[in-house]
């Protein structure tokens, strides 16, 4: 390559880029990515011990109280890195708390090693826990019912830091696997395009030349040397290749006109024709036209339960559908209680959420003995984006084994002949949640009979 070559500005400055670009747009995205899994990890413990720190300190006594384990299921398992630990400071007389996972062992405690408060007045810590792994403690300093004159403790909350190193080393090295095949490729791209993409074009500017040579130039001006040959050239390249274009336009437009009246003629005479051809023909348009409202069906579902805006009201559906089921099963004397969360909406149609609840609905009073209860919440009412629609309905009746409800989601599955129905209520409940991105689960009620629980998105 001579200095005055394209090829090799072509070349050195894309080699360059790359190289500069790349490595600093790794380290930015790795340690942004680092930086919000840290914030995310910080986060979850933040909200663990607000969680904890309210359920234990909340209290008139002059103790604390166990906390229930309903914020991290994995509190409940033995040495699984995530713990929670409630003793008092300074060697002061009182009960100390533990969550199973910690079975005998103790947290190391950051305001014992003198670790300073932050902002919020929590410590951090990162030491070796009970399984040698090192975990992540934050710490709070509280008192019983908040009273600073009651004995202090030390609420702490701790998590698995290998969690953490894990998914930062799984992302560099997924991160640094790409960037290295996207700098491999611009390459390999960057080196393509100069030797393969301009000696085509030098060769096709010694074969114009040796066919059109003498004509009028009309490109001015000093060229990088990859191009100077063309520059009396391009001009009459751009004619030859509008010349050939026209050609060929005509030559499909002729085409085209001459296959429309044999077209004609043939379409004609297989709308005619009863024979076995015909009936054929006749079929496979049937077929055709069967799969084309198929997709279509399917493409109108998919932008009606995209549609942004179409909003129902929970209660209103869930009062109706009530008073409608009850008068159908009076002669069981079934009554069905409902709680719905006011102000409860539904994020689609109200056609789709009135037979997803009357299916359920009419199921459970079908196998219940005497009461009926449906509950609305909404989950998450702070975040707009991933507000999720919670219904439960509940009967009282037999209720089904574990192995049974894994069943009886299948499309028209039936466990007893002795109801009537065709069996696709639950599937077709299923499959309407499926289409909103929500999901249908079957568990065992409280009340000894079958529990569903569907979740969909809320407005």
């Amino acid at each position: 390559m001579r200095l005055n070559s394209l090829a090799l500005r072509l070349f050195a400055t894309s080699a360059a880029w790359t190289l500069l670009a790349l490595p600093l747009a790794g380290y930015i995205i790795y340690a942004l990515y680092r930086d919000d899994v840290q914030l995310s990890f910080d986060a979850q413990l933040k909200k663990l011990l607000t969680q904890i720190t309210i359920d234990s300190m909340s209290t008139m006594g002059d103790e604390p109280v166990n906390p229930p384990n309903l914020y991290e299921p994995l509190f409940e398992v033995t040495q699984s890195g995530w713990y929670w630990q409630i003793r008092p400071i300074d060697g002061a007389p009182g009960r100390t708390l533990v969550s199973p996972s910690l079975a005998t062992a103790m947290l190391p405690s950051p305001y014992d090693r003198k670790f300073p408060t932050d902002d919020t007045g929590t410590r951090w810590m990162n030491v070796p826990g009970p399984t040698g792994s090192t975990i992540r403690i934050l710490e709070f300093i509280d008192s019983p019912g908040h009273d600073p004159e009651k004995t202090k403790y030390s609420i702490m909350v701790a998590g698995p830091m290998d969690w953490f190193e894990e998914t930062v080393a799984k992302f560099r090295a997924r991160l640094t696997s790409a960037l290295s095949l996207v700098g491999l490729g611009l390459l390999a791209a960057t080196v393509f395009q100069v030797r393969f993409g301009l000696l085509p074009l030098r060769r096709i500017e010694r074969g114009l030349a040796s066919i059109r040579s003498g004509q009028v130039e009309r490109l001015e001006g000093k060229l990088p040397a990859e191009i100077e040959p063309l520059q009396t050239e391009l001009n009459a390249l751009i004619e030859s290749n509008q010349d050939i274009i026209d050609r060929a336009r005509t030559q499909v437009g002729n085409l085209a006109h001459a296959l429309k009246t044999p077209l004609a003629v043939i379409t004609n005479e297989a709308r005619e024709d009863k024979t076995a051809f015909g009936s054929k023909v006749a079929e496979q348009a049937h077929l055709m036209r069967d799969q084309i409202t198929h997709y279509l069906d399917r493409a109108r579902i998919a932008a009606r339960t995209n549609t942004i805006g179409r909003v129902t009201s929970v209660e209103a559906v869930a009062e109706a559908l009530v008073m409608a089921i009850e008068r159908i099963h009076r002669e069981k004397g079934i009554s069905i209680d409902y709680t719905v969360q006011p102000g409860a909406k539904f994020q689609g149609e109200k056609q789709d959420l009135e037979e997803m609840l009357g299916n359920l609905l009419d199921n459970a009073c079908k196998w219940g003995q005497a009461r009926v209860y449906l509950t609305a919440v909404v989950n998450n009412p702070e975040t707009t984006s991933r507000r999720k629609l919670r219904i439960t309905v509940q009967d009282d009746g037999p209720g089904l084994s574990p192995e049974q409800r894994a069943k009886i989601g299948k499309r028209g599955l039936r466990l007893d002949e002795s109801k009537p129905g065709s069996g696709l209520g639950l599937s077709i409940v299923s499959d309407l949640a499926a289409s909103y991105r929500g999901k249908l689960r079957l568990d065992a009620s409280e009340h000894g009979g079958l529990k569903a629980i569907i979740e969909l998105p809320a407005a």
